[in-house]
């Protein structure tokens, strides 16, 4: 059983960049992560079926109370999130899709949403709204990625990671007594 579940995007697997250093955040705090791959052909995005592919994926991994940690297309399982009462760190949500912001709009256990200000996907107004757990960064992308030197994306992933740390500081997650033990155990 895994105590934080990883959802990758579509076309950014789950040991890439972000998402190497999302996952490896509860592993630090003494977590199994499951770091999930999508089987078959990823459907349309934007399609409001979508949900139910990934909630046909998701909904067998959720045993126990996992933290949920969705990239993107990941953030179709925010229904699923929010009927199970789970925690969740939603990078690049699309926040242009009515279902998925409506599922973090009932969501009753915290959540933190993370995105750029030139992500077509993102909107900080609503991402504000639905939570005070907010990280956006001016100029970044869907990737996450900023203009100018490389350096500069990757402090940009270097405040996700810290947003991160700081949004689990507060969270009542993971139910284990040892916080930050290093124990470092993943599962595929």
């Amino acid at each position: 059983m895994a105590d934080a579940l990883l959802l990758p995007g579509r076309g950014y697997g789950p040991t890439t960049g972000l998402l190497w250093y999302a996952g490896d955040v509860p592993v630090r705090r003494g977590a199994t992560l499951h770091r999930h791959s999508w089987a078959g052909a990823v459907p349309d995005p934007f399609a409001p079926a979508t949900e139910g592919w990934v909630a046909g994926q998701v909904a067998p991994l959720l045993d126990g109370r996992p933290l949920v940690i969705g990239k993107s297309l990941g953030s179709h399982a925010a229904a699923l999130a929010a009927d199970r009462a789970l925690p969740a760190i939603w990078l690049t949500p699309l926040l242009t899709a009515p279902w998925i912001v409506a599922a973090l709009g009932r969501a009753p256990a915290p959540f933190l949403l993370v995105g750029g200000t030139a992500d077509t996907l993102w909107d900080g107004a609503v991402a504000r709204r639905l939570t005070p757990h907010v990280l956006e960064v001016t100029d970044a992308d869907h990737g996450l990625s900023v203009p100018g030197p490389a350096v500069a994306s990757v402090n940009v992933l270097a405040r996700v990671v810290d947003a991160m740390d700081a949004f689990l500081d507060g969270v009542p997650w993971p139910s284990r007594s040892s916080p930050r033990s290093g124990d470092r155990r993943i599962t595929t």
